[in-house]
């Protein structure tokens, strides 16, 4: 690696990192770059990912109840089978996660952007009764996102 700075000039991107099956209750990965690292089956009850880039990051059946996720980037994250209950997905980005099977209840999604995002149909549903606010990344409207009637 070091060799591969002084020729070129640059640091490498982080590698990604995996936290498969941890206990990280209440952990603290605010503003971190953890793209596309592995929370698979993790549990990460109330821990804050604000304003963390979490591009490509696989929480698939992770428990993300009471998390923070304001304002992060989960693009083409793997949120299948994840628990959302009463996280704050207040400006998120979620453009292009796979969501199948992921619970929202009780989530703040104010201002999230849901474009492309593949949910279940009755989550999708829910999620339209609470779809308020812009994304101020994308500009886009929630409920847009959402496809709400």
């Amino acid at each position: 690696m070091i060799s591969i700075t002084a020729t070129l000039g640059f640091a490498p991107t982080a590698l990604a990192l995996e936290y498969n099956k941890e206990i990280l209750v209440e952990a603290d990965f605010s503003g971190r770059d953890l793209t596309d690292s592995s929370f698979t089956k993790a549990n990460l009850r109330q821990s804050n990912f604000s304003h963390a880039n979490l591009n490509g990051v696989s929480f698939f059946a992770a428990n993300l109840e009471s998390a923070n996720l304001e304002g992060s980037d989960l693009r083409n994250a793997t949120l299948d089978s994840a628990r959302l209950v009463r996280a704050n997905l207040t400006n998120a980005l979620l453009e292009g996660a796979f969501a199948a099977n992921a619970r929202f209840d009780g989530a703040t999604i104010d201002g999230a952007d849901f474009t492309d995002t593949l949910l279940r149909p009755d989550e999708q549903k829910k999620l339209c009764k609470l779809a308020k606010g812009t994304n101020p990344t994308t500009g886009r409207d929630t409920r847009d996102t959402l496809f709400c009637p």
